[in-house]
């Protein structure tokens, strides 16, 4: 059965997404985790270094997983909603830049 079942929709996910990311200092880890990923899958692209994708993709998780395990005290998503969580934390990254979520 797809891990992502209980949820029919990411609509019906990002609810229970933004509750696991209440504590504003891990919406912030996870906010600077994103950046630097995006931008170093930018410098691996434009480069031509795809090595970085690998540490993009580490450093990403680190910075998210800082949050969830020293400020939030729970399981990232990416554990049992990997697709939803990837969505999820786009769609956050985006709501912090926007000013709809408090940075």
């Amino acid at each position: 059965m797809d891990q992502e079942a209980r949820f029919s929709s990411f609509a019906d996910f990002y609810p229970f997404y933004l509750d696991e990311h209440a504590n504003r200092v891990s919406r912030r880890l996870h906010f600077v985790g994103t950046t630097i990923a995006a931008l170093l899958l930018t410098l691996a692209l434009t480069a031509q270094m795809p090595w970085l994708v690998l540490v993009a993709l580490l450093q990403g998780y680190a910075f998210a997983w800082v949050g969830h395990f020293f400020f939030e005290h729970n399981k990232p998503a990416t554990f049992k909603y990997p697709r939803y969580s990837l969505m999820g934390d786009w769609r956050m990254w985006f709501e912090i830049l926007t000013g709809k979520i408090k940075f």
